[in-house]
């Protein structure tokens, strides 16, 4: 973790660049220059007739779904030129999405105090069941995509089987509000966030409360586990974001880097970086190795409500009451793939990548329909973009198998720690009945 974690209080006043764009977007950072590591809008989409209050990419990135103050759920499609699709069938507001880990479903949760799963395709069907007595604030489906935890306005946290959508149990110590709930990677832990001012983590097994977690100054919107699932961050209404260790059950990094509410967050498949969505209307994102703010992202219109990377890390998609869905190049991130960014690198200038930035930022769409260039280096750039594509996704597979081995390895290591601790006070006990 980073040496300087629990004084990570940063402000935006340092170097900036900004663009003059019709949805005055404009990016501040750390770094006085801007580089092919800089985040940038690849596109916008509007459709929704209200805010924004989730939003979730599908695992192949083909599709992303988000839900709205509207009563709908949107399916865009991240391809040019292809439509969107709409589904009704909520009778109130869409508090929150999620693909399964699949993409063969999604699930929504809305304040007409049900859940729906539906078939993200053009007949847009869904199953619905009564999960709650109150407003449905959060789905979530656990990795295996065998079960479904939800939370509630009546109190309460829920687990249901995905296929028979059949209630198992409830967990019901909390005393308000229940905005939030996660499956660890795992599956083995739930944590829950609250408007009774609690982060609570409970074990699916004994359906306990193992610990709670109260250190935050106000509600807590949001909640979500690291991908090695050791940590888990919160985001407070207190303009707050707070990291806590799951084994010592002790706070990490309490980053106050936001002026206003944070209504939602999201860690990079790495782990090694965190978005966060605030009602201040930017997005930020944490360098959590370094303990440290890296960037700031001006985009939405009013209070940015949901923020979510994609399941390989290469793009994030956040929502806000301004009715926009925007998704944006992580890019940051390509520094993990060594080789393939110094390929990427070469060639390029720093005032060409400025111009790169601004053109996808004024147009909302990717670069490569902005750049005038004759049909036979356009061809033959395609097929270099294509193969490093394949190149990126190969290693991001590779890094997702070494990050759950890795997961693995400290999980046997814990367990074998619990062992000898548990041998050598087995061995004091004979030591002392032998004196005695």
């Amino acid at each position: 973790m980073p040496k300087n974690f629990m004084r990570n209080r940063l402000s935006d006043t340092g170097n900036c660049f900004r663009f003059i764009d019709p949805r005055s977007v404009a990016m501040w950072a750390e770094r006085p220059c801007l580089r092919e590591e800089d985040p940038s809008l690849e596109k916008h989409f509007k459709g929704h007739r209200d805010a924004v209050t989730s939003v979730d990419f599908s695992l192949n990135k083909k599709q992303l779904a988000s839900g709205s103050m509207d009563s709908c759920l949107m399916i865009w499609s991240m391809r040019p030129q292809m439509r969107a699709y709409r589904f009704v069938g909520h009778k109130d507001a869409v508090m929150c999405v999620q693909f399964s880990p699949s993409g063969h479903l999604v699930a929504s949760g809305s304040r007409d105090k049900t859940v729906r799963l539906w078939i993200p395709s053009v007949k847009g069907e869904s199953t619905v069941f009564k999960a709650h007595t109150a407003t449905v604030r959060s789905v979530h489906f656990s990795s295996d995509g065998q079960s479904l935890v939800t939370a509630s306005d009546d109190k309460t946290v829920k687990v249901w089987t995905v296929h028979r959508q059949k209630f198992l149990f409830s967990l019901s110590q909390h005393i308000n509000w229940v905005r939030c709930a996660r499956f660890s990677p795992d599956g083995r832990l739930i944590v829950s966030a609250s408007d009774d001012k609690t982060v609570k983590l409970w074990d699916k097994t004994s359906r306990e409360c193992i610990h709670s977690f109260c250190e935050h100054g106000g509600f807590v919107n949001h909640v979500d586990f690291h991908p090695s699932g050791t940590c888990i961050a919160a985001a407070g209404t207190d303009n707050t974001v707070k990291v806590w260790d799951v084994r010592m059950n002790r706070l990490l990094q309490h980053y106050q880097v936001h002026s206003a509410v944070v209504n939602s967050l999201s860690f990079h498949p790495s782990g090694n970086y965190l978005v966060t969505a605030s009602n201040d209307s930017t997005l930020k994102i944490l360098d959590l190795l370094e303990g440290r703010l890296l960037y700031t992202l001006h985009g939405h219109q009013g209070p940015a409500t949901c923020v979510a990377f994609s399941r390989t890390g290469d793009f994030f998609a956040s929502g806000g009451s301004d009715e926009q869905v925007m998704v944006w190049k992580t890019n940051f991130d390509a520094a993990d793939y060594g080789d393939v960014l110094k390929t990427q690198k070469s060639g390029t200038s720093v005032d060409g990548t400025h111009h790169t930035l601004q053109s996808e930022m004024d147009c909302g769409v990717h670069l490569k329909k902005t750049k005038p260039q004759d049909s036979g280096r356009n061809h033959a750039q395609q097929d270099e973009e294509t193969s490093l594509a394949n190149t990126l996704e190969h290693i991001m597979e590779q890094l997702d198998v070494l990050t759950q081995t890795v997961s693995i390895l400290e999980q046997r290591l814990t367990l074998t720690e619990d062992k000898l601790k548990e041998c050598l006070e087995n061995q004091q006990k004979i030591i002392q009945n032998k004196t005695s």
